[in-house]
């Protein structure tokens, strides 16, 4: 007689002090990998040529091109492993252990090869105060699969929530996607108007980057693990720019606040898994802030979104 599994909670708890090290390293590999699809695709504007999407298992670069070939790299949060696949037939896989990022790296560039596949990065990681070159990293080497698996699991769950958002808005917006350089999932609604030039400052980014990513006004949400003045997963939600009295506007649910260091809205993820509906406490933190920044910065929301009700 098989005895069935216990059914996963649909949104698992994420702690993260349980699993920081297996975050920073995941982190890194997922520079990694993402770096090749900014290598080798061509740029498109605010950044969305570098982002990984949501699978049935993990996540993916997508396809990308290689001549005329293509290639696609995937993480693989249900088996463990890291999968390379061509256009014309090749696979390649490896699993994903503890090991270092240079170890993690190499392993990479090896299993690439061997689908006749030669892509240079820079081995420079973003987004991060204390970069080691990939190549270099020895530190990070930690890879807990239960909760790599939840991470994996929240971004499902994330993934469908945001793209039920976004559904409703019917000019610009960005898709669901995972940036890599937070790391973030993220989806940005636009206003059609331009904004003023982005300060920068983000480390390890250059500026013209976020210039561009910030060259419209924007209202942006997302899921983060967590980390610095937030050291619990979370989901944000930001204007740029920021209108007057945004951080005064009173959001869903109560349990919302606005961070004055990140200069966000912040709903803990804790709050959204504990409550009796998920999906509407997420939506209605998503839509609350949207609205303060769409109505503050006086958009025409009339010719923007879509008639959802």
């Amino acid at each position: 007689m098989t005895i069935p599994s216990a059914q996963p909670e649909t949104w698992p708890s994420l702690p993260l002090e349980a699993w920081s090290d297996t975050c920073a390293t995941l982190h890194m590999s997922m520079q990694i990998v993402g770096k090749l699809r900014l290598v080798q695709g061509p740029w498109v504007n605010h950044s969305w040529h570098v982002t990984l999407y949501v699978t049935v298992k993990g996540l993916t670069t997508s396809p990308i091109p290689y001549g005329t070939r293509t290639f696609e790299v995937d993480f693989d949060f249900i088996g463990h492993r890291l999968i390379v696949q061509t256009s014309d037939g090749g696979v390649t896989a490896f699993v994903l252990e503890p090991k270092s990022v240079a170890a993690f790296y190499r392993r990479l560039i090896e299993e690439m090869e061997k689908l006749d596949l030669h892509v240079d990065i820079s081995l420079r990681p973003c987004e991060v105060a204390e970069p080691i070159r990939f190549d270099q990293d020895e530190t990070h080497r930690a890879y807990d699969r239960e909760y790599a698996h939840r991470f994996w699991q929240i971004l499902v769950q994330a993934d469908r929530v945001f793209k039920e958002f976004r559904a409703r808005f019917i000019r610009k917006c960005s898709p669901v996607h995972f940036f890599w350089g937070a790391p973030d999932l993220a989806v940005t609604r636009f206003s059609g108007r331009q904004a003023p030039q982005h300060p920068g400052g983000i480390p390890n980014l250059p500026d013209w980057v976020t210039r561009e990513a910030y060259s419209h006004e924007v209202s942006s949400c997302g899921f983060w693990p967590g980390g610095g003045a937030v050291p619990y997963p979370a989901f944000y939600s930001y204007a740029y720019p920021e209108p007057t009295g945004f951080s005064e506007t009173r959001v869903k649910p109560d349990a919302a606040f606005y961070s004055s260091d990140f200069r966000e809205f912040i709903l803990a993820y804790d709050v959204v898994r504990q409550s009796e509906s998920p999906d509407d406490t997420l939506l209605d933190f998503l839509q609350t802030t949207y609205e303060a920044a769409a109505n503050l910065a006086k958009w025409d929301r009339a010719s923007l979104e879509g008639d959802y009700d």
